[in-house]
């Protein structure tokens, strides 16, 4: 085992590091410019850490561009990681857009997750990503327009075809977990889940009855938990979450200054007490900060090896019970 070896934790039939990279701040026009070379020296930072979730979405830059520098970066050190990559968000030519609403300032995302058009996504992900299979694919979203059960089938013949290992769910309600674990089993759960956005109960009830791991997309709340999130600038994907204008974001920051006590206190970072606090909440979650920087990677990558005391976590729970957040959800 690499000195660098994190904990682990259980995502169905998937063992993989107790924190994992979520990939999404390596693409142009989400966190401002990148470019590649700083995108994949950030992602090898995250793996030589210890992370082996990667974390994608055909979606996520231009033309499948996360997908594309992925495959490219873990050339050589494929069967070291775990890749999940999602689809159904990047719509080719042709395919027609089913809105689906969203919290942020544009109301509404195009999504398209048709059967029909399933294998196709698949195949370009693998294209892609430089791969034969796809760890764990999720759905990126459900489709308003087509029943959630008819793309899992599609997905379950893709396990089938050797293509996929792995299904998942993003963005899911619990009664759309069991509908679809009733197609084909489900290994793992994508839901936005921080100290700012409480998690789905009953989701949460759900996944732990049928043995699905969670994924917690958004850990460090967009990166407002770090508390070193000052302006949002152009071409900063943030500029659409209400919780990040101006007015929202000085109370936000006021409200957690708790929170961020404690963390000074304890002599780490509020980003790793952010995350000790998720992985304290269920064993089976496995959260997927991302940072384009590699010391900050290796701090938050740090937190899978914190412990919190009965105390701090009294202290935290009673903070958090009574921290209401301005901007409502980042979804």
């Amino acid at each position: 085992m690499s000195e660098n070896a994190l904990p682990t934790r259980r995502l169905g039939g998937l063992d993989v590091s107790a924190l994992g990279f979520g990939a999404m701040v390596l693409s142009p026009g989400v966190y401002g410019e990148i470019d590649d070379a700083r995108g994949e020296r950030a992602l090898l930072a995250a793996v030589d850490a210890g992370a082996t979730l990667i974390d994608t979405s055909d979606g996520y830059g231009a033309d499948g561009h996360n997908e594309r520098l992925i495959g490219r970066a873990l050339r050589g050190r494929r069967d070291e990681v775990v890749i999940a990559t999602k689809f159904g968000f990047r719509l080719p030519e042709g395919v027609e857009p089913h809105p689906f609403p969203v919290g942020y300032a544009f109301g509404e995302l195009a999504v398209n997750a048709d059967p029909k058009h399933v294998r196709g996504y698949a195949e370009a992900s693998l294209r892609e990503l430089g791969t034969d299979r796809i760890d764990l694919y999720y759905p990126h979203f459900p489709d308003p327009q087509v029943p959630l059960a008819d793309t899992v089938g599609a997905v379950a013949e893709l396990v089938e075809a050797g293509l996929v290992r792995h299904l998942g769910l993003s963005n899911v309600t619990a009664d759309q977990l069991r509908e679809a674990h009733a197609v084909h089993p489900v290994a793992a759960v994508q839901t936005e889940w921080s100290m700012w956005r409480h998690v789905d109960e009953e989701l949460l009830a759900a996944a732990r009855e049928l043995g699905v791991g969670v994924v917690a997309w958004s850990p460090l709340g967009a990166g407002f938990l770090t508390g070193k999130v000052g302006t949002v600038e152009d071409g900063d994907f943030r500029q659409h979450m209400p919780r990040f204008d101006a007015e929202n974001h000085r109370a936000n920051n006021d409200r957690f200054a708790p929170v961020r006590g404690i963390a000074g206190e304890l002599g780490i970072t509020p980003a790793q007490l952010a995350l000790a606090w998720l992985l304290d909440q269920d064993e089976h979650v496995v959260p997927i900060p991302g940072s384009r920087t590699p010391a900050h990677i290796r701090e938050n990558l740090a937190a899978a090896r914190v412990r919190l005391s009965p105390d701090v976590r009294d202290r935290l729970s009673a903070v958090l019970a009574v921290t209401e957040v301005s901007g409502g959800t980042l979804l």
